[in-house]
């Protein structure tokens, strides 16, 4: 397929077949050729055919393969004629990221470093199905309809926590009925946890501030960063609707992963309904895990301030207002792998274990619908990693660089930032094409992975 170039770091697939819509791309020659190592673009065509698409369908720098839509990608779609697939959304609804300031310097920490990261693998249950207290069902469906404010409201958090979270911690628009008794089940005991695959917490030093901004970051000192969602409640509620929605499907698409029903209809609404619940679910996973955090940080450093600085959605759909033909408009916005990018809203940008991280702020950028990456993006796959790579080599990487690591085998050999994408590649992209400005880099010191 041709790959045209619009400008140095702005590419396009021109509409060709059943393609409604373009598709834009944000990356280097250096990102295009990474991207053509998969199915990447192929998905990228395979979304461009589905209806209701407004303008092009986005990929961010950090693109690459996922569940039917690329990870990475962004899509608008028209409230009357548009559609919703759930693997758009994909299985883990609401991954996301929360980065918490602290004014404890690296020195003080890494005095007790292996201490406090051993408390916190301790009291953050993570790794395939681990769960921690029991919540009860009522517990759970009050969490489904009031996200992190049900943690503030029971003394896991603060008031101004929800002020720097995506929608403040609360999405609207749940009918707790549109969950399953099944997905239900599946949270009663992972509310706090962190999980597996590359969900992760990290002990961070703040290496350089670029920008100063009121964001609580002081070069020197210590943040930590946390990227989990919504468990297997949310990947139940996907599993239960693409069943549900490919039962109900009468189309013909190019992808049956891209199965969908009509933004409008009953079975739209219903899937919209859940996934906002898994949404919120996970908003109160990220605020329980960081209060934990907290009181960790309070035993080991008394006295000590701390100041969340914000958390993101990169799974999700979400009706927003965006500038389309001149005119604000209400539309559909998914976002697979990409973080909203609104005008002077914090954006967060995860490397790999081993390299660097990044907070920037976002440039309310139309062109990609205010969307920014969401991380390095992976270069290789899982089973490329447990092919080629060895828990002992990856060992060496991280011992090199002095970062401690709390984590299980699995997670530790796909997890390597040799699976991964250079970051500072998608941070360049990302700020010379206007999507999002840095702020600050972060350097790992200690990490704990599922």
């Amino acid at each position: 397929m041709e790959i045209k170039k619009i400008s140095k770091y702005e590419y396009m697939i021109e509409k060709t077949g059943k393609m409604k819509v373009p598709v834009r791309i944000f990356a280097s020659e250096k990102l295009i050729e990474s991207m053509k190592q998969d199915e990447t673009f192929k998905q990228a065509k395979n979304v461009a055919e589905l209806p209701g698409l407004i303008e092009n369908v986005v990929l961010c720098p950090d693109a690459h393969m996922g569940y039917g839509m690329p990870i990475g990608g962004v899509a608008g779609f028209d409230l009357d004629s548009g559609v919703i697939a759930p693997g758009m959304v994909g299985f883990d609804i609401n991954c996301g990221v929360r980065v918490l300031a602290t004014d404890i310097s690296k020195k003080e920490f890494m005095g007790k470093r292996e201490k406090v990261i051993h408390d916190i693998k301790r009291t953050i249950p993570s790794g395939l199905g681990r769960g921690g207290k029991k919540y009860s069902r009522e517990e759970i469906k009050q969490v489904l309809k009031k996200g992190a404010k049900w943690a503030v409201e029971n003394n896991l958090g603060k008031k101004e926590d929800l002020e720097r979270t995506e929608e403040n911690g609360c999405i609207e628009g749940v009918k707790v009925e549109d969950v399953s008794d099944r997905a239900i089940s599946r949270g009663l005991p992972q509310l706090g946890t962190l999980g597996a695959g590359n969900h992760f917490i990290d002990v961070l030093e703040i290496q350089e501030i670029y920008n100063k901004q009121e964001l609580g970051l002081e070069k020197g000192n210590i943040a930590i960063m946390i990227h989990c969602g919504s468990r297997g409640l949310g990947h139940q509620i996907a599993s239960d609707y693409l069943k549900i929605v490919e039962e109900n499907f009468k189309g013909n698409i190019s992808d049956k992963e891209l199965v969908y029903a009509k933004i409008d209809s009953d079975l739209g609404k219903k899937y919209l309904s859940a996934m906002r619940a898994a949404v919120n679910f996970a908003f109160c996973n990220r605020q329980i895990i960081m209060h934990r955090i907290r009181e960790i940080l309070e035993k080991y450093f008394p006295g000590k301030k701390t100041k969340l600085v914000y958390d993101i959605a990169h799974n999700i759909a979400k009706i927003e207002k965006h500038l389309i033909n001149v005119k604000k408009k209400e539309i559909l916005v998914v976002r697979k792998g990409a973080t909203r990018s609104f005008k002077g809203q914090p954006v967060l940008i995860p490397g790999s274990m081993s390299t660097e991280s990044f907070v920037l702020i976002g440039k309310g950028n139309e062109k990609s619908f205010c969307s920014s990456a969401h991380g390095a993006g992976r270069a290789h796959s899982r089973s490329w990693a447990h092919k080629t790579l060895t828990k002992e080599k990856v060992k060496k990487i991280l011992e090199k660089k002095d970062i401690v690591l709390e984590g299980g085998f699995k997670a530790t050999i796909e997890e390597s930032e040799l699976s991964y994408k250079n970051v500072e590649d998608v941070i360049e992209v990302t700020e010379k094409a206007n999507l999002s400005e840095k702020i600050s880099k972060l350097k790992p010191l200690a990490v704990v992975i599922g």
